[in-house]
């Protein structure tokens, strides 16, 4: 066994099962369905011993620990290192890696910025954005649906919603992986991550720059609370950056990820077409049964418990989010893709006080594409095989190729 810095050896107690299954093997990550099935089926709670850690995967036990902020916090990190014991290798996000009160001030500020209020008045900027990409798209005879929707779509209307004057589609991007693949163990995936994080992340935090935004966005928003003194001129910064995670990253994703299934199930894309306002449960039931963020951690601040067994102070606990979203016990037919399902509670989003604060400005970019979409692409085929791109933190599609059918 080989840790990560920053990560003392967990002894379970005896009691705790133990699950020698490997989260993060490339099987495992291109296609996790039988792992969150087995682990669901091993325990409430249960130990894997190859890297010292616990992890929960059934709905109830899931949901609990990830939103348990006072005995299950995010400030000792959300990968498999301890910030406690070893200082992190970037800045710790001060929204998804903090805690109250800190947590508190960050989250009112970004809560702000991204309320529904204001994404509603980016609604009319991505519905033309998607017609236009859409429409061209339909002239061709095949698409790349992860390069040119998934990715094209959220990286033409957001780094226009923060007001960002650089862009760079590939930075934009790949900063969610490096970002995610670096919360995993000490594996391939993550040193190859931390090898490109400088060049990314250098230029990531030049762009986000008060002077290289302009004054009409949601990052101007970010830079007046730091006038007004609610955040200091760093936090500004930083909380800018975390727009990229939110409104790039996860939408990049989600987007992919709808394609991908209604290019499987196009039934579900024939109801779509009968009751376009489907689209906004359309994009949670994507959510839920592909989950994005399949795999964050919380560290256990005291000794406390889960599901009656015993946690020691310093553990670290996986929050499977992608095993809760297909447990059995929660959701009916779970691994039945069904837009009408209305799944109220997924994980895909997190929970608690530290559910993904862009979740709102997600959810309007897929809404307006999906509604686009639904009035004029009447099938989405497979156009040959899907590709998963294994990652220690997400569940993303590297291509799909696609025939889009005109109406």
């Amino acid at each position: 066994m080989r840790l990560i810095e920053g990560h003392r050896p967990l002894t379970p107690d005896s009691a705790i099962p133990v699950f020698d299954v490997d989260p993060y093997s490339e099987e495992t990550l291109l296609d996790p369905g039988p792992f969150y099935t087995a682990l669901r089926e091993a325990g409430p709670v249960v130990f894997i011993p190859r890297y010292s850690v616990l992890a929960v995967g059934r709905y109830e036990e899931t949901r609990k620990t990830f939103s348990d902020h006072e005995n299950f916090v995010s400030s000792r990190g959300i990968g498999m290192d301890d910030f406690k014991l070893e200082k992190p290798w970037r800045p710790p996000s001060i929204i998804l890696e903090v805690d109250p009160p800190d947590h508190t001030k960050t989250r009112k500020v970004m809560s702000k910025a991204l309320s529904p209020k204001v994404v509603r008045t980016l609604m009319d900027d991505f519905t033309a954005a998607a017609e236009a990409i859409v429409d061209r798209l339909l002239q061709q005879s095949e698409i790349e649906g992860v390069v040119d929707l998934a990715e094209a779509f959220p990286t033409t209307v957001f780094p226009k919603a923060v007001g960002m004057k650089d862009v760079n589609t590939r930075h934009l991007v790949d900063y969610g992986a490096i970002v995610f693949n670096a919360v995993g163990p000490d594996n391939a995936r993550r040193r190859a991550a931390m090898q490109r994080a400088p060049e990314v992340g250098g230029w990531i935090t030049a762009a986000c720059a008060r002077d290289r935004l302009t004054e009409d966005g949601l990052g101007a928003m970010v830079y007046a609370a730091a006038d007004a003194g609610e955040i200091t001129s760093e936090e500004a910064g930083m909380l800018v950056r975390s727009f990229l995670s939110a409104g790039v990253d996860t939408t990049v994703t989600g987007i992919g990820n709808a394609l991908w299934c209604f290019s499987q199930n196009p039934s579900q894309w024939d109801a779509l077409l009968e009751d376009p306002k489907l689209a906004r449960p359309a994009f949670e039931e994507v959510l839920r049964y592909t989950s994005p963020v399949h795999t964050f951690a919380r560290t256990a601040n005291l000794d406390t418990e889960i599901a009656d067994y015993p946690v020691p102070e310093g553990a670290k606990v996986l929050c499977v989010l992608g095993a809760a979203n297909m447990d059995p016990d929660k959701w009916g037919d779970p691994e039945v893709f069904r837009i009408d399902r209305r799944p109220v509670g997924h994980m895909a989003f997190g929970a608690g006080i530290h559910g993904c604060v862009g979740q709102n400005i997600a959810r309007g970019e897929l809404e307006a594409l999906l509604s686009v979409m639904a009035r004029k692409v009447a099938r989405i085929e497979p156009a040959g095989e899907a590709v998963w791109r294994p990652n220690n933190a997400i569940r993303a599609l590297d291509r799909l190729p696609l025939k889009l059918i005109a109406k």
